[in-house]
């Protein structure tokens, strides 16, 4: 028999945590690895859109660990859980670092703030960096309610905001679109 997407034990507003936990569908951890799946989807759309296949490849990289991060988020603290799950890595969080910085020394300096657009492939990606950042703040909300992240999470999408901005402003540049400067009133 093939594997069913539906199981209907969600069917009463409820999920299962790895580990067998049952959670309520709109708790924290939920909402968190919910947004952090929403973000893998966002980026799948900036692939679509730019086929660039080095932005591409660097984009997959991220999609793995984004899943790895779901997978975290989507684990029980206090219960061991029965399979071995991928781990983030220090090395994940140089990765990106490298990433923005070779994508930084092609960029001319910023003098203000930027407006998202120039290429629609770089507006998803700003799209993408707003939900990143959303799921950082669900992540810090957890910490703060003594929900168990791990550090290596925070700073990975910290990172990887900082990652989706230069991205989006590398995706212009590569693509001869031209940022739009903010222009404050006055």
């Amino acid at each position: 028999m093939a594997f069913r997407v539906y199981t209907k034990t969600g069917d009463k507003g409820s999920t299962g945590l790895i580990g067998g936990t049952r959670v309520p569908k709109d708790h924290i951890r939920i909402e968190a690895y919910g947004t952090v799946d929403e973000l893998n989807s966002y980026l799948g759309v900036v692939t679509d859109q730019l086929g660039d296949p080095a932005i591409n490849e660097w984009i997959l990289e991220i999609q793995d660990r984004l899943f790895t991060i779901g997978s975290s988020l989507a684990t029980d603290p206090d219960k061991a859980p029965k399979m071995k799950l991928p781990d983030l890595h220090t090395g994940d969080i140089e990765w990106l670092e490298q990433r923005i910085d070779e994508m930084d020394d092609t960029l001319p300096p910023m003098k203000s703030f930027i407006l998202p657009g120039g290429h629609l492939a770089a507006s998803q990606a700003h799209v993408a960096r707003c939900v990143c950042r959303r799921a950082e703040r669900l992540c810090v909300h957890m910490q703060h309610n003594n929900e168990f992240v791990s550090e290596e999470v925070l700073k990975y999408l910290n990172r990887l905001s900082d990652f989706l901005f230069v991205l989006a402003r590398f995706i212009v540049s590569r693509n001869g679109g031209k940022e739009i400067p903010w222009r404050a009133r006055v």
